[in-house]
């Protein structure tokens, strides 16, 4: 069941309006090699000499042009039409992800820019467009190979190696306009409280409000009945109002709550009047759910959960990074759910809001995690930090989310088992995302050498159940660092100490079935018995060992040179989803 205001392909099903513009499709884009095109004007009249299907980059098939090649300036250009109705309202231009540096003008006026290919972002054009006539929207994407901006699994060199892949340059999810009020509401961020039985609302409301006599109007329902309604005078940009939900109308309050089993929602409306005069008018959902840690285990909703994740990379053979399309996106939902995983590991990958969309809706449990750099300095400080902030703002209100992963593996800080300075920038980021969110579990470094973490994470590719049960049989020998990992990475970085967290074995796995080229983690299998064979006992040897809560299997699908996935890259299963679905669920 969708939410009330479901709109196929809308970019941000989270926060919805009806009034707005899809702008993917075919723009003008031309290279600038030379990074010319600024001082030459581009910017005022720019045509291209090539055509590019948006939101899929210059890199892939899916764009039309399927240049491997790294060009560090792409420009692109398309023409706006704004209608006559949309005078006197404010007309904002949104970007769902830009990879890496954006630059914006309309009709030849600078608008603005920004940093960091993984968060959205939005201008307000309404200054430069000019109603009833032809406006041209111009946008310069500015990427480089290098290591301190955060990429996740895009190369840094001209060529592919072990998992590192083609880079993304320019957009590379969804551009679109919204047409709205001067007085709006700008953001809500959700916070349930299943303990008190009531929900927390932060608002936040742009605009003029001197004039008062401005209200908003929340409205909240339950599989199509209303449960509350509450009004609030708007008096200042933002205000915070905690609405308690003890009602009967809809059955036990149990049955209300958000889980992978039942994944209730509840929809909210957001009315902004100034006194009969509706101002603005926003969807969204939220639900009603609780992550906590007790006694080693990861509770949801006070109750500990085993989690069963798979490692998705969220790569597309013909569109890499960009999903084909919506359904693309929810046929791996239902490819993991019916596989028996009731979750999923995002992996260098800050996802579409669309996935995290039918995640809520669909119930599959999300560790989201940031891309890494791959160098070390305070560049990588400053770029890291703000993008990561971002990142974890947009995406607070999902309930599937239910771990944050800024780091994975020391990249990035790859001498944090000893350099101060590394150990300090993992425990700054822990600390400013529980300022943010003090809900739910933080890991510091997953896979080993933590710091300051919610859950001890280990990555571990043993290919044998005899092999993993020896090395796991003393639970303080992996927690006091006896016991070393991928060539002499422990568990804990210098200083720190194992206190009790929850222990997930986040990456295992990796079997690729021998094809002849490409990787998989340790020796390839030759045959379907031998893969299933292997992929069952390391399975059995987890779930075995007592004090592992949790496991995250490498990997959904293959990638490009990468072939250790249980699907193929065109999701195509190796072995049958009934085995892989009666091994995880034991």
């Amino acid at each position: 069941m969708t939410t009330k205001m479901y709109i196929k392909d809308y970019p941000r099903p989270g926060f919805v309006r009806e009034n707005w513009i899809n702008l993917n499709g075919e723009w003008d884009c031309g290279f600038d090699d030379g990074n010319i095109g600024e001082r030459n004007g581009w910017h005022i009249n720019f045509t291209g000499d090539r055509k590019i299907t948006v939101p899929f980059t210059y890199e892939t098939k899916a764009s039309g042009i399927g240049d491997e090649s790294h060009h560090p300036h792409v420009w692109y250009h398309r023409q706006l039409d704004i209608s006559p109705d949309m005078a006197g309202k404010q007309v904002l231009l949104h970007f769902q992800a830009v990879d890496y540096i954006a630059k914006v003008w309309v009709n030849g006026i600078f608008v603005g820019s920004h940093q960091g290919g993984y968060a959205a972002f939005s201008f307000d054009i309404t200054p430069y467009i000019n109603i009833g006539e032809a406006n041209h929207l111009t946008v310069k994407a500015e990427d480089s190979l290098d290591a301190t901006q955060p990429r996740g699994k895009q190369r840094w060199v001209e060529n592919n190696f072990e998992c590192f892949y083609v880079q993304t340059t320019g957009i590379w999810q969804s551009v679109w306009l919204e047409c709205v009020n001067s007085v709006h509401v700008d953001s809500v961020k959700i916070t349930p409280d299943i303990d008190t039985r009531s929900v927390s609302l932060a608002y936040q409301v742009k605009g003029d409000l001197s004039a008062g006599d401005i209200r908003l109007e929340t409205v909240i329902s339950l599989k199509g009945r209303q449960v509350k309604q509450v009004s609030l005078t708007i008096d200042r940009p933002w205000l915070q109002l905690d609405v308690d939900l003890v009602h009967e109308a809809n059955g036990p309050w149990k049955s209300r709550l958000w889980s992978p089993n039942h994944p209730n929602l509840y929809d909210v409306e957001f009315i902004l009047y100034r006194g009969d005069e509706k101002l603005d008018h926003v969807y969204a959902y939220f639900g009603m759910r609780k992550i906590s840690i007790e006694k080693s285990k990861v509770l949801l909703n006070n109750i500990p959960i085993y989690q069963r994740l798979v490692l998705d990379q969220g790569y597309w053979p013909d569109s890499h990074l960009s999903p084909p399309s919506e359904e693309a996106l929810i046929e791996d939902i239902d490819r993991m759910l019916a596989m028996g995983y009731n979750g999923v590991r995002k992996h260098m990958k800050v996802e579409d809001a669309r996935f995290l969309y039918w995640c809520d809706v669909k119930g599959l449990l999300v560790w989201s995690e940031m891309a890494a750099p791959f160098e070390f300095n305070d560049n990588t400080i400053q770029k890291f930090t703000t993008e990561w902030m971002e990142v974890v703002r947009q995406q607070y209100n999902h309930p599937s989310i239910i771990t944050w992963v800024p780091f994975n593996e020391s990249w990035g800080v790859p001498n944090i088992a000893k350099d101060v300075r590394q150990q300090k920038l993992t425990e700054a980021i822990y600390h400013l995302t529980k300022a943010f969110d003090p809900h739910r579990p933080v890991i510091s470094n997953d896979g080993w050498e933590h710091t300051v973490s919610d859950i001890l994470t280990l990555h571990d590719y043993v290919e044998t159940k005899e092999e993993f049960v020896k090395r796991y049989a003393n639970k303080d020998d992996i927690t006091s660092n006896e016991i070393s990992f991928n060539n002499s990475r422990y568990a804990y970085a210098d200083g720190y100490k194992y206190g009790g967290q929850p222990i997930i074995i986040s990456e295992f796995g990796g079997i690729a079935l021998q094809t002849g080229t490409g990787w998989g983690y340790g020796n390839q299998e030759s045959t379907m018995e031998g893969y299933i064979a292997r992929f069952r006992g390391i399975h059995e040897a987890i779930r075995e060992t007592d004090y592992i809560v949790g496991y995250c299997y490498t990997q959904i699908t293959d990638v490009q040179q990468e072939v250790n996935g249980v699907m193929n890259d065109r999701r195509e299963p190796k072995i049958p989803i009934e085995t892989i679905r009666e091994v995880n669920l034991g």
